[in-house]
Order: structure tokens, then sequence, then C-alpha cells
């Protein structure tokens, strides 16, 4: 009786360790992956975008770290908070690192990659042609009239126009300072400051001329009213978009990898422009959005 109690000990124990065994070969299905964002639009969109591509993998996801400040993103990567996010290399480069100035994207992805990994042992995964810059937008009836087409045309005009812009490009090296180091003195008519949609609304009504944009901002996508200038001398960073993940949750499941990295190829300007638009301009929700890119992928 007693060998038969020890061996039916021996039995639970066995099935035991093989029932753990087989949980933790299965953890990286259902391991729930923390997908962050920033608090604007178009990183709402690719982090969804993310979230998608990681379900079609196999994890689970929570998207409770979206819509983060700036700032609270990053922090939340660094404590563990979040697996990843959505970050922009040239915010990256100058805001988080405080390095100096560079303006070549790859140079700059290669700098922020290996920085990242060392300094906060977070991953940047492939590069891809999204950029969100810096730039200036002009009305386009304006710019047509003037003939203003690049940043060397307005500063030749700068003294007959209205600007709009952040109280942040005004103070920053690589704002309106960058323009004025690289071109001359820009001597606006006037100067106001305003917030992102409401400097596109006092151009389109004629209350400004100029304004400070980002070159994926969705109101861009209607070229009637408003036009990109070119920055025919380069002085502003790269801003591509890129996903990083913290190292130890990419060692254990490399799948996460995989799967955004299937993105890259078709994740450009052009595209974030789109998306933008489709929720900025025309109130589409961003799930809906993020949706539809990710089942016209091949």
């Amino acid at each position: 009786m007693k060998k038969k109690w020890l061996k039916d000990i021996k039995t639970m124990l066995v099935m035991a360790s093989l029932l753990l065994m087989i949980t933790a070969c299965g953890r990286g299905d259902n391991y729930v992956i923390r997908v962050g964002s920033k608090d604007f639009t178009e990183s709402l969109i690719i982090a969804e975008i993310y979230s998608l591509a990681l379900e079609d993998a196999g994890f689970a996801v929570d998207r409770t770290g979206h819509n983060l400040s700036s700032g609270l993103v990053h922090n939340a990567i660094i404590s563990g908070e979040i697996d990843l996010y959505p970050e922009y290399t040239g915010t990256a480069l100058l805001t988080v690192l405080g390095l100096p100035l560079m303006t070549d994207p790859i140079d700059v992805y290669e700098i922020v990659k290996r920085e990242y990994y060392e300094r906060y042992q977070i991953t940047w995964l492939d590069f891809t042609q999204a950029h969100n810059g810096q730039g200036i937008v002009v009305r386009a009836e304006l710019a047509q009239e003037l003939g203003i087409a690049t940043l060397s045309d307005l500063q030749a005009h700068a003294h007959q126009l209205r600007f709009v812009s952040t109280a942040e490009f005004l103070d920053r090296e690589d704002g309106l300072k960058a323009m004025v180091s690289a071109f001359g003195p820009f001597d606006f008519r006037s100067i106001d400051i305003m917030g992102g949609g409401a400097r596109y609304e006092a151009l389109r009504t004629n209350a400004a001329d100029v304004s400070v944009a980002f070159t994926t901002d969705g109101q861009l996508y209607n070229t009637h009213y408003f036009t990109l200038l070119v920055e025919d001398i380069t002085i502003w960073p790269p801003y591509n978009l890129i996903p990083i993940v913290g190292n130890a949750v990419l060692g254990e499941h490399p799948a996460i990898a995989d799967a955004l990295n299937r993105l890259a190829p078709h994740l450009n300007t052009s595209t974030l422009l789109y998306m933008n638009s489709q929720v900025i301009i025309y109130g589409r929700d961003v799930q809906d959005v993020a949706r539809e890119f990710f089942e016209a992928l091949p």
C-alpha cells in the first residue's frame, strides 16, 4: 500500500512538472505585450498597427500604455511599464540623448540605435522611410502669388508675411534659430503663438500667412490650401518613425521583431500623411484607419 502511495505521488509530481514545462513553452503565444504610444494622432495610429501585427503573430496585447506624453512614454519603457512604442530618431538624438544636431537619416539611426542599446538596454528595430520632420507651410494662394517654394524664397519675403508658430519652435536650436543660421534673418511682419489646429485654421481663413508644421500633419493632405516649402539647405534633423523594444522582452520573445519588421517596407511619409488626414480631417477612428492599413498589407 505504501509503495502504491509513493508511486502515485511520483506520478503526480511528474505530471505537474510536465504541465509547468508545457506552460513555459507556450508562454510566447500567451505573453501580453504592453504597447505604448505618445499622445497624438500619428503615434496612436502606428501603435495600433504594431498591436495588430503582434496579435496577428499570436501575442496578446495590452494597449493601456497608449496616449502618454513624450516624457512619460520614455520613462515607461525605461522602467519596464511598457515593452515597446514608436519613437522618432530626431527626438531620440536631441531630446532624449542630448547629442548634437545631425541631418543624415542613416547616421542618426545608427547613433541612436547604439546609444539606446548601451544606455537603456533598448533595441531599435528596422529603419523605415516614414519621416515626420520639421517644416514650414505657406498659404497656397500666397505662395503661388509671391513665388515662394523654398525656405530661401521665404526669407526674401518674410517682411511681408504673418508667421504663426509654437513657442517651442521659436526657442529651440533646431527651430527658427536654425533657419536664421542657414539663411539669415527672417524679419516677419508679425509673429504669433498658436496650437496646431489653430495655426492651420489661421492660414485657411487668411488670418496668417506662414506657419511651422510637421511634414505629415493631416491638414497637408489638402494641397489646395497649403504649400509645404522645400528645405533647400538641410538644417533640420531627421525624424524617422521606428519601433523601439526593451531588450529583456525582445530576448525572451524574438518573434516581436519579426512581426514589427514586416511593417517597415510599407511605412513611409506618404502613408503617414494619408492616415493622419483620415483621422484629423475626416474624423475616422484611429483603430479603423490602422486596421485598414494592416489588412491591406501583402
